[in-house]
């Protein structure tokens, strides 16, 4: 059987989601889930109609942040110059990541579970740019580590310029 979503119960998930989101980011995850609810303009039961557990949003939010990242590489892929796609991907990428940084603190496992979605991607991704494979996943960490120092997006383009050519993509 087909379970139907009313168009106002998907608008208040989605909501919840975003503004779980955007609060994680500026707080971490450890924000009230009061403050939540507040920000997206509904009530407690809501929230807990489509999350019975903070832990239930924030994998919500984290599946949604992991969403961004299989686009971001999907366009890369799509790009006709592998090299733009390569780089597009990472400077996007890194982006989302410095955006998104209260999720870091999220749970090892959580995570993992979702870059199983990304790495086949990111396979494709080096395959055409030549890369071997292993080598962009610690560029992407290394970019991560980069944000935790300096989370200025002129630091993280200095890092991309750097690895880019190290990659000799």
């Amino acid at each position: 059987m087909v379970q139907v979503v009313r168009s106002d119960a998907r608008r208040n998930r989605e909501r919840l989601i975003a503004s779980a989101r955007r609060l994680f980011a500026e707080r971490g995850v450890d924000v009230p889930v009061e403050d939540i609810t507040q920000d997206a303009g509904v009530g407690m039961g809501t929230l807990y109609r489509h999350f019975p557990t903070k832990e239930d949003l924030v994998d919500a939010v984290l599946e949604d942040a992991f969403d961004d990242y299989l686009a971001l590489a999907d366009a890369a892929i799509e790009q006709e110059d592998a090299r733009a796609g390569l780089e597009s991907f990472l400077d996007g990428a890194l982006a989302a990541y410095a955006a998104n940084r209260g999720l870091a603190e999220v749970g090892r496992h959580r995570v993992t579970t979702m870059r199983r979605r990304l790495k086949p991607k990111l396979r494709e991704l080096a395959a055409r740019t030549g890369i071997d494979p292993d080598d962009l996943e610690v560029v992407v960490q290394g970019g991560a580590g980069v944000i935790e120092r300096s989370p200025s997006a002129e630091a993280r383009r200095r890092y991309l310029r750097v690895a880019i050519r190290g990659l000799g993509a």
